[in-house]
């Protein structure tokens, strides 16, 4: 038998590593392979930017995939974790001080290694993402894509009334302004106030800054959200595995 030599039609890209793409979308849990075919078939299935079709391979580990206008992950080797991050646990997986670190509650929890996208100080709690995606990582972490955090915090009050107001306006610290999108007196207990409060600001410690300069000092402060993952009712020094729709939020978040 004479081998074949021919050219793989241009509709049918393959790729080093290739897998036909309702197998992909199906591993990623989009749906039956058929359900995927399905998808393809009626062209709402796009890779690096070009309209799929039926016979398609791609490489999960290159392509650029999207369902409906959402970008889906598909490389498995790639994890995006939530983690709450206890009070008094350094944001580092190796602390040379002998402090509490990311590595005691990680463990064997993840065969990935993984790395903490931000921080939070050591006496803030609450949500922290962990990913082996540097890209996505990067992106999220950088200014210029404005990627909203919530935090939930006990303060020293009570909060005047025009507190927000002048939040919302902008305050100037020593490196420079900083102003919230949004903030909310949540509730009050004596002496202390609870608020929230949302910002694009990535800098350190800026949230505690922002309140030692209005003159109310933060005595607890607990990140809810970070762009459109939030903490829930995940419990103290726990992780969970984000869902697709939540990677594809991430994404949409910054523009891919």
């Amino acid at each position: 038998m004479r081998p074949d030599n021919r050219a793989p039609k241009p509709n049918a890209p393959v790729f080093e590593g290739a897998e036909r793409l309702q197998k992909v979308l199906a591993a990623a849990g989009v749906g039956s392979r058929r359900a995927c075919e399905d998808l393809i078939f009626r062209r709402r299935v796009t890779v690096d930017g070009r309209v799929a079709k039926l016979g398609d391979k791609v490489d999960p580990a290159k392509a650029v995939i999207h369902v409906d206008g959402e970008r889906l992950q598909v490389d498995t080797r790639l994890v995006y974790v939530a983690m709450n991050k206890p009070r008094g646990v350094v944001t580092t997986m190796a602390d040379d001080k002998g402090r509490n670190e990311l590595a005691d509650f990680i463990g064997r929890r993840l065969d990935q290694r993984v790395y903490h996208v931000g921080r939070l100080d050591a006496d803030s709690e609450g949500l922290l993402l962990l990913t082996n995606d540097g890209t996505l990582a990067h992106k999220l972490m950088h200014p210029s894509y404005e990627v909203l955090k919530t935090y939930l915090a006990e303060v020293v009050g009570p909060i005047p009334r025009n507190l927000s107001k002048r939040l919302l306006a902008g305050v100037e610290l020593e490196d420079g302004p900083v102003k919230v999108d949004s903030f909310k007196v949540v509730g009050t207990l004596g002496k202390s106030a609870q608020v929230e409060l949302s910002l694009h600001e990535g800098r350190k410690h800026i949230v505690r800054r922002l309140m030692d300069e209005v003159g109310h000092p933060v005595t607890r402060l607990v990140r809810t959200s970070i762009g459109p993952i939030r903490l829930g009712d995940l419990r103290t020094g726990r992780l969970r595995r984000l869902t697709n729709a939540e990677v594809a939020a991430l994404f949409q978040a910054v523009g891919d």
